[in-house]
């Protein structure tokens, strides 16, 4: 795999964090605030871009996704993936709309546990069968295990931060 494969799923997440710094720059936001832009253009592009990005992958171009995985090819299993990481994506996107703090924290949860179950997927077929097909052992791999921690981080750092200064007004 070439360096621009490798780097590929980390491109959305570093461009919702590129927009949100802008946006904050933009509107002159500190504090909190600032932790709640980052985690909403997170979920939004990072997350939810992300996983209209590979929805469609598995919806319109099942086998060489399924390669890439390491997947046998031909498999229905695909279109439910598909519709999944479409859906989610969808959900993710939404987080511009729906700018609540539990819509947030159900997107995290929801997404989480399918991108942890799928990281700890992509492990057993590395470790079990010798998988290091590039979608399964590289990249993606990583951030099917981790960025759902760095997004429950966020949320964690925003929710603190909005507790503590509500509790200073009062």
């Amino acid at each position: 795999m070439d360096i621009l494969g490798f780097l590929w799923p980390f491109f959305l997440p570093v461009l919702g964090l590129i927009i949100a710094l802008i946006h904050i720059r933009w509107k002159h936001i500190a504090g909190y605030q600032a932790i709640g832009v980052v985690l909403m253009w997170q979920l939004a592009v990072g997350l939810g871009l992300g996983l209209i990005w590979g929805g469609l992958g598995h919806l319109l171009m099942p086998d060489r996704v399924a390669e890439g995985i390491g997947w046998p090819t031909g498999s229905p299993f695909q279109r439910e993936v598909g519709m999944w990481d479409l859906a989610l994506g969808i959900v993710g996107v939404l987080c511009l709309v729906f700018r609540d703090e539990g819509f947030w924290t159900a997107t995290i949860i929801g997404t989480g546990i399918f991108f942890v179950s799928a990281g700890l997927g992509h492990v057993y077929e590395l470790i079990v069968h010798g998988d290091r097909a590039a979608f399964n052992a590289g990249a993606v791999m990583y951030i099917d295990l981790f960025y759902p921690f760095f997004l429950a981080a966020l949320l964690i750092l925003y929710h603190r931060g909005k507790v503590a200064e509500q509790g200073n007004l009062t």
